[in-house]
């Protein structure tokens, strides 16, 4: 997703190093599953299922530009380490396949490339779903989210989307003129469709209506771009919360404000998406 918390570099890791990290990523997704599918820890409803899941993640270390690689585009799995984005994602997709009963290794990095990639097809840098509005756009058609920003009582909102090719720089991926062509056209469909936010007043009024497990976007006013964070929700006794990865903490937390105060600490942060899991 091209956010702050995910505006990556490439990274050249020896072959050695890489097969640790793969073993290690095993270890921890079957260590996951192991504990997630104990019947008391195997929640009934969906978006339970998913806080649980990501609760697991709790303490996990923060790390951006981790899906970036100096040997061209590829299916990377990093559970060591998560940013927003990939904490929301890798969540998702083993709520999925947790509730269908395919806990396979292999099961997950089919569900995982068919969630980042548009029609599931790793087809290079510019068939990874870099903005989260296009990644929700693609997992509702999938049918694996919905968008109920609307039936909250979410306004209408337009958003010119092109951060990416505005800022090439900081994208090696774009060095290619052809993929930097085909990110245009991705930006262009991004740009011409409809969302809708709550904006931040607005947001006291709708909380109640948000249940633990939705996922939730932070919009922003930032010339480009369609989200800058995204994280899980929570109730606790003080109001709506989320479960994220904190670059700020350096790992993944529950907020110790809730959504609204987030909201109002900075001026650029507008309202919120929520989608929730079917």
């Amino acid at each position: 997703m091209a956010s702050i918390c995910a505006i990556r570099n490439q990274l050249a890791l020896p072959e050695e190093i890489v097969l640790r990290s793969v073993s290690k990523d095993r270890e921890i997704f079957n260590s996951l599953i192991q504990s997630i599918q104990k019947p008391e820890a195997f929640p009934a409803d969906p978006g339970e299922l998913l806080l649980a899941v990501a609760t697991f993640f709790l303490g996990t270390p923060f790390a951006s530009r981790t899906l970036e690689q100096d040997d061209g585009e590829k299916l990377v799995i990093n559970l060591r380490q998560l940013d927003c984005f990939t904490l929301m994602e890798n969540s998702v997709v083993l709520a999925r396949l947790i509730r269908a009963g395919r806990t396979t290794w292999s099961e997950f990095t089919a569900a995982l490339q068919a969630s980042r990639y548009r029609q599931g097809l790793q087809e290079g840098y510019a068939s990874r779903l870099h903005y989260f509005s296009d990644w929700l756009a693609h997992n509702q058609y999938q049918g694996f989210l919905q968008d109920i920003t609307p039936a909250l009582g979410g306004q209408p909102w337009r958003k010119k989307i092109n951060f990416m090719t505005a800022h090439r720089d900081k994208y090696p991926g774009l060095r290619s003129s052809d993929t930097y062509r085909r990110l245009l056209e991705v930006e262009r469909t991004c740009s011409a469709r409809s969302y809708h936010h709550i904006p931040k007043a607005d947001l006291p009024a709708r909380s109640e209506n948000i249940k633990n497990g939705d996922l939730i976007a932070i919009t922003t006013a930032l010339e480009g771009l369609d989200v800058v964070h995204v994280g899980i929700a929570v109730h606790l006794t003080r109001g709506l919360h989320f479960l994220h990865a904190s670059q700020r903490s350096g790992k993944v937390i529950i907020s110790e404000a809730t959504i609204y105060r987030y909201l109002r600490q900075r001026k650029a942060r507008l309202g919120i998406m929520v989608a929730r899991v079917l």
